[in-house]
């Protein structure tokens, strides 16, 4: 059909916009200089305000009309029903933009851009006061932008839907707490094992260059093209998509934490893969996008642990890793090295977190959230309540705002709602892991192998390849049978732990 065409081909054209300011968020991250901030943020804007003219325009308008009731967007009924969704993931996309005047655009561009690098340099100088005013414009640019779409259930609930489209706050805190009932007593349980894991093995002097070495063999090994790929170094771990020809890493590297820079490493390398393997010819559609943030981040995260803390992954990479540091490693067993990696202690910072501790900073910023977009929690207030609940949840008090509330990034670019999908990112990867399992003849063996293409490609069939198509409760239900829950989850935790710490 013509119109679908149409669609695509305008839909291509925001698509490389949206790819060049992306491009100039790379640089901004990694290699522009420090002076270049107020100049990038005027270039992002443009182009930014740029795709969202397109996107409103007739350009889009007028072929959709076409083949949807413009109003609500219900497709016509003489379409595929491959067709109908995907004209309504196009509506959708429309009537959220069409809701947002292009002048608030540029300005929530030009506003985050530099807030960014405001924030790197407050978090950097210890300097909250040097933030909150920023952050403060932020808010007021997110109620405002709350107030353009049209408030669906709360406040906070409209920006979740941006992330994780169909889920709810209700939803999530119900979630949520079926964790929290299980993931507590267990914390405190391995809080009073007397096993010692012996994490101080971590943290000799790993050189840099030999860890990068390393992060770089096991992400080729997981199927990250580097003909269409790259890994650099920034203060915030990330993945950047231009195209799925085009996906780029970053990483950071600690001499005297090996597993920071190895976590990242892998982290990062498992949303690459998902946007390596999204379909090229859907490129700039819904089809060609993924699904949700959270299942962006259970794709990331079932690389990172379930895979790269597994023993099964390092009965193939340990002797590798002995090799490259036998000055640390030569004496140590892979069972005792198995223990390190896998040591639970609170820390302050959250993407050094380990994977049980983690979801308790999730939920602490999940709570802070609703409280400032629901009830105007207000900023000066933010670093110490979030000491308290980090004291309430961790059992910990940061010593530093830049250890607390000024760790993360995403409040910088208006990230509210993101946050949740990190924890919904951990209930997504178990049940999809638990079903590779049941799919993939002898996969603990081809990770003990060190064969990793044979998980790569069923996740790139069964969950990469889907784009838009599902909602993210459909591709859990549709893949195992089952609707999302906590259960899996936690019961893989309960397992593993127990049997490190002797439970």
């Amino acid at each position: 059909m013509q119109a679908l065409e149409q669609l695509k081909k305008e839909l291509r054209v925001i698509a490389n916009l949206h790819g060049a300011a992306s491009l100039l968020h790379w640089d901004q991250e990694t290699y522009m200089p420090a002076g270049g901030g107020d100049a990038r943020a005027e270039q992002i804007a443009l182009l930014e305000s740029l795709a969202h003219e397109r996107l409103v325009g007739d350009g889009i308008k007028a072929p959709l009309r076409d083949v949807v009731n413009i109003g609500n967007g219900e497709p016509n009924k003489d379409l595929s029903d491959e067709s109908q969704r995907f004209v309504r993931e196009i509506w959708k996309d429309y009537h959220r933009a069409a809701a947002l005047p292009g002048e608030f655009v540029e300005e929530l561009s030009k506003t985050t851009s530099r807030a960014q690098q405001v924030w790197a340099e407050s978090r950097k100088e210890n300097d909250y006061i040097k933030f909150s005013p920023w952050l403060e414009k932020i808010i007021q640019l997110k109620n405002k932008e709350i107030e353009y779409l049209g408030q669906k259930g709360s406040p906070y609930d409209t920006l979740l839907d941006f992330y994780e489209p169909g889920m709810t706050s209700v939803e999530i805190t119900r979630l949520f707490g079926e964790v929290r009932d299980r993931l507590v007593p267990l914390v405190q349980k391995i809080k009073n094992s007397k096993v010692n894991t012996g994490q101080e093995i971590l943290k000799q002097k790993y050189d840099a260059d030999r860890q990068w070495e390393f992060g770089l063999s096991v992400l080729k090994d997981m199927g990250y093209d580097m003909n269409y790929g790259r890994q650099d170094r920034s203060a915030h771990p990330f993945t950047i998509n231009f195209h799925p020809t085009d996906v780029r890493i970053t990483t950071r590297i600690d001499e005297n934490e090996f597993l920071s820079g190895f976590s990242s490493t892998v982290h990062e390398g498992g949303h690459a893969l998902y946007e390596q393997g999204l379909g090229a010819d859907w490129f700039g559609t819904p089809f060609g996008e993924a699904i949700s943030f959270g299942i962006h981040e259970s794709q990331s995260r079932l690389w990172e642990n379930l895979v790269g803390l597994s023993k099964p992954f390092w009965k193939h990479y340990y002797p590798k890793l002995q090799s490259l540091f036998p000055e640390n490693l030569k004496d140590v067993p892979l069972d005792q090295f198995y223990k390190a990696i896998n040591t639970i202690k609170p820390t302050f910072i959250r993407v050094d977190a380990d994977e049980a501790t983690y979801n308790l900073h999730i939920m602490l910023r999940f709570e802070m959230e609703k409280l400032i977009i629901n009830e105007g929690l207000p900023v000066s207030e933010l670093p110490r309540m979030w000491d308290d609940k980090m004291e309430e949840y961790l059992g910990i008090r940061p010593d530093t705002n830049a250890n607390g509330v000024l760790q993360d990034v995403h409040w910088s670019f208006g990230g509210f709602g993101y946050f949740p999908t990190y924890a919904l990112g951990n209930l997504y990867n178990v049940p999809i892991m638990n079903q590779a399992r049941k799919e993939i003849s002898g996969l603990e063996d081809q990770l003990a192998h060190g064969k990793l293409l044979g998980l790569q490609g069923w996740l790139k069939t069964k969950v990469h390849e889907v784009g838009r198509r599902k909602t993210a409760s459909e591709l859990i239900l549709d893949l195992t049978g089952s609707p999302l829950s906590a259960s899996p989850f936690m019961d893989y935790l309960e397992n593993k732990f127990s049997e490190i710490y002797n439970l």
